[in-house]
């Protein structure tokens, strides 16, 4: 399935260890299917190639964002779509629409703001060029 404003998506099922009581997924899962998602989309976008300033760079979350539209259930499949929404000196900001893979009803999107750190120094560092114009064409390519 495709969503407008995102070229990459990724695929994964609800599990019984993740509903509450209620039979719903539990809240705090759908930050888990957020970084699931996150992990795939950076595979997908390659960019080791660009060597140790991508290798070796750190990005911590410094927010994150949900908002609940309608619960994802029991053995549900997800489909996550992903992008970056934007890109600072030091931050990034990711958009992950979670929706249901069979309807394309979206039931929830989180918003994922990661600095990056140097952590001799243990705070945030400018994003190298080289990194921030791949970052950029990646944002650029959702639009």
């Amino acid at each position: 399935m495709s969503r407008p404003g995102f070229a990459f998506s990724t695929r994964f099922r609800v599990r019984y260890s993740e509903i509450d009581g209620q039979k719903i997924v539990f809240n705090s899962r759908y930050l888990e299917y957020a970084d699931v998602a996150i992990t795939e989309f950076w595979r997908w976008a390659d960019l080791g190639e660009i060597g140790p300033d991508w290798l070796d760079a750190e990005f911590n979350v410094v927010r994150s964002t949900i908002e609940y539209k309608k619960p994802l259930r029991l053995d549900d499949m997800i489909e996550a779509f992903v992008r970056i929404e934007r890109v600072g000196t030091s931050s990034m900001a990711h958009r992950i629409d979670l929706c249901h893979a069979g309807t394309g009803e979206l039931h929830a999107t989180v918003e994922i703001v990661s600095v990056h750190v140097d952590l001799a120094a243990r705070k945030s560092a400018p994003i190298p060029e080289n990194v921030r114009g791949r970052l950029e064409a990646l944002a650029a390519a959702a639009t």
